[in-house]
């Protein structure tokens, strides 16, 4: 898939998020994590991804309920590695996850700038 195709789903996917995903827009946009931007159902490599910071090459995917079916395990397995091919580190947080503890999610973005030396 083109990015030009994947816009619209990506505009799709913001508008229809779940829960969890929107809190954590919430606490993540406009740079409240020290500054470093992250775009909502970003598009990688013919991919949407829930969030990307682009600086920091860093994806994280907040899964819910369907990510525990197999056939979405492995799918998933086969999705973050054409993305970490891409260059990109996945992390993922179960939707129980990020709503429970969201500070989890800043101290992972916070910990790979510091990985990154930023």
């Amino acid at each position: 898939m083109t990015t030009s195709r994947l816009t619209p789903r990506s505009r799709g996917l913001r508008q229809s998020g779940g829960l969890a995903e929107n809190r954590i827009w919430a606490r993540l946009r406009g740079g409240a994590v020290d500054g470093w931007k992250v775009r909502r159902q970003h598009p990688i490599g013919g991919y949407v991804v829930d969030f990307a910071c682009a600086p920091l090459r860093l994806v994280i995917e907040i899964d819910g309920g369907v990510h525990e079916r197999d056939e979405v395990v492995l799918n998933d397995h086969y999705r973050q590695q054409a993305i970490e091919a891409l260059g990109w580190t996945v992390i993922r947080f179960t939707n129980a996850e990020a709503l429970a503890d969201p500070a989890r999610i800043d101290a992972a973005i916070r910990d790979r700038a510091k990985t990154l030396g930023l």
